[in-house]
């Protein structure tokens, strides 16, 4: 099963703030929830079709506050953020906030346990700082569905990688 709320957070963001996008996408897992979360928050360069690297800088006991550099390829294009975990607890939640010259984004994932299944669900918000605030509102319907389904991929990605760990 997936679910995605692209279009409505969308909608009622539009007449907001036009250099913001929010979107949620979640996609049920054939994999336990302890795992899946594991593999999520530790594995994802292997599974993820747009992260290239991901290295810790500095990891703190719980989680929350450690802070990583993390580098994206899509379409040739690579970009690196600095990032803070924000919220860590397994196997329930993870999030973080990264930043560089052009986007902040904030990303939740949750876990949910589902009839033996888990359930993944990705919170994100994209904002754009300088010419990319621009670039949001002129561009937004489209880089709004570029990003639902960049997500939508993601997570189809992680759903192939957990249910191939057996």
């Amino acid at each position: 099963m997936r679910h995605s709320r692209c279009g409505i957070l969308g909608d009622q963001l539009a007449t907001k703030n036009k250099h913001v996008m929010k979107h949620e996408v979640s996609v049920e897992i054939d994999h336990p929830i302890d795992e899946v979360f594991r593999l999520a928050n530790d594995h994802m360069p292997e599974w993820s079709v747009t992260v290239v690297e991901d290295e810790i800088l500095n990891e703190t006991p719980d989680g929350v506050g450690s802070t990583f550099r993390m580098v994206t390829e899509e379409k040739g294009r690579r970009m690196e953020f600095d990032g803070v975990v924000t919220t860590y607890d397994p196997p329930r939640v993870s999030a973080v906030q990264m930043t560089n010259a052009m986007l902040d984004i904030e990303t939740q994932f949750t876990f949910e346990e589902v009839s033996g299944k888990t359930r993944v669900t990705q919170n994100a918000t994209v904002k754009g700082k300088g010419i990319y605030k621009l670039m949001m509102f002129v561009f937004g319907l489209f880089a709004h569905k570029s990003s639902c389904k960049a997500s939508e991929n993601e997570l189809n990605c992680l759903k192939r990688y957990c249910e191939s760990q057996g």
